[in-house]
């Protein structure tokens, strides 16, 4: 007898939805996709006639309280904390396990608190921290576990977006019929100091959260400084002019983490290249390990997983590599000079074990989020204690950006835990 299917609402129908969480539900043989919500029912109409999706409401809360589903995926644009956090509140306290986008609430502490909510009532949880699903990502973990680059204690994660370097593309991107009310607005405050927070929490998330994975250790203090490069904006798509709006379109920040390693982080709204646009790279005592996700437009390649070696092996007599033992007690020879194994890093090929059942080479780069859903319904389905990139996690991530954003506005280094 087949196990019975796990049934799934989703809350927003907009562009996110469609290319990214939609096409991971109705591609897995795990669940079923119910019902998609959202406000405006035309648009959730058509959704589910794009992809064979039953039932339709605008609304949520109805949706989250029906006795029929197992699974609430929110994905809804949240600028202030207006949708998501009351939706994944309702949901489990409802029974239901959760997936959410990015940020599940801009204040670490209530994060901490859905999170121990859910753990008590049995449920899984899972925030839309994409990039650690990437196969490559994925391999890179397993790696670094397996002890191919030694001790890791150097990692550098790059976020850059060329999304924002027009002007005229509207800071908030959802499209409006007409000028929206009752929606809080973004980089009032013209202050340096006071800058809102944009490209740290909304893209910078997931890369913050692959450094925490291959640095092995939580972060003992950072400072960190955000700027806005672009100061004048086209605020929402029904908008004919510029305004000042002051968010951080760019920031960098550094970190000295528990076990003595350092952490770096740059992200950006502003910086020319690819969409979305990942580099994370993590160096130990042996080698170093190179994610990049990038959509190639000339290739199609979305990403790389990159190697470099630091040492020989015993039998390689060659100058530059000095005797030395591993953790084994095996003799090795570690690079101390510049030379082709050290300089370069090469390609990985990436085992196909890693792409989620319903994989297209088609997909571009929303194709990592088929394998977050995919995880996220198979963790669910075991039963078991495994439950990776959950609420407890992103409470991690969301404390350092918390962290980050008072350093920029003192002018200080600060401390963790907050």
């Amino acid at each position: 007898m087949a196990e019975k299917k796990l049934r799934v609402g989703i809350i927003g129908a907009g562009r996110w939805s469609s290319r990214a969480h939609i096409p991971g539900w109705v591609r897995s043989d795990l669940c079923d996709l119910v019902c998609i919500c959202d406000s405006d029912i035309e648009l959730a109409k058509r959704r589910a006639a794009e992809f064979g999706v039953p039932e339709v409401t605008d609304d949520a809360e109805a949706m989250i309280r029906r006795d029929d589903l197992d699974v609430i995926d929110v994905c809804t644009r949240d600028e202030h904390g207006e949708s998501h956090e009351p939706l994944t509140a309702l949901a489990i306290e409802c029974g239901k396990h959760v997936l959410v986008e990015k940020p599940v609430a801009q204040d670490y502490r209530r994060v901490q608190e859905l999170d121990a909510l859910a753990r008590s009532k049995g449920l899984k949880t899972k925030v839309g921290l994409t990039f650690r699903y990437a196969p490559a990502v994925q391999y890179m973990f397993d790696l670094v576990r397996e002890g191919k680059i030694g001790k890791p204690w150097l990692y550098n994660g790059y976020e850059q977006n060329s999304q924002w370097l027009d002007p005229w593309y509207p800071q908030d991107k959802r499209l409006f019929k007409s000028y929206p009310k009752d929606i809080p607005l973004v980089g009032t405050d013209f202050d340096e100091r006071n800058i809102e927070v944009g490209s740290m929490e909304g893209y910078g998330a997931p890369t913050i959260d692959i450094g925490l994975e291959v640095i092995g250790s939580d972060i003992e203090k950072l400072v960190c400084e955000m700027t806005n490069l672009v100061p004048e904006r086209r605020r929402y798509n029904v908008d004919d002019h510029l305004e000042r709006i002051n968010w951080d379109d760019a920031d960098m920040w550094i970190a000295r983490c528990k076990n003595g390693s350092l952490f770096s982080m740059q992200t950006s709204f502003v910086t020319v290249g690819n969409y979305p646009g990942i580099t994370a790279i993590i160096y130990g005592s042996r080698g170093a390990l190179k994610a990049t996700l990038i959509t190639d437009p000339e290739t199609g390649e979305i990403q790389r997983l990159e190697y470099a070696d630091g040492y020989a092996a015993a039998s390689d007599v060659t100058e530059g590599y000095a005797p030395y033992k591993d953790a084994n007690g095996n003799t090795v020879k570690l690079q101390t000079t510049a030379d082709a194994a050290a300089v370069k890093f090469r390609p990985l090929e990436i085992p196909d074990r890693y792409w989620n059942p319903g994989h297209r080479p088609d997909d571009g780069d929303t194709a990592f989020y088929g394998c977050l859903i995919q995880n996220f319904l198979e963790e669910i389905v075991s039963g078991g204690e495994k439950n990776e990139g959950n609420f407890a996690q992103s409470a991690r991530v969301q404390e350092l950006i918390n962290a980050a954003e008072l350093s920029h506005r003192e002018e200080r280094w600060v401390h963790l835990p907050l």
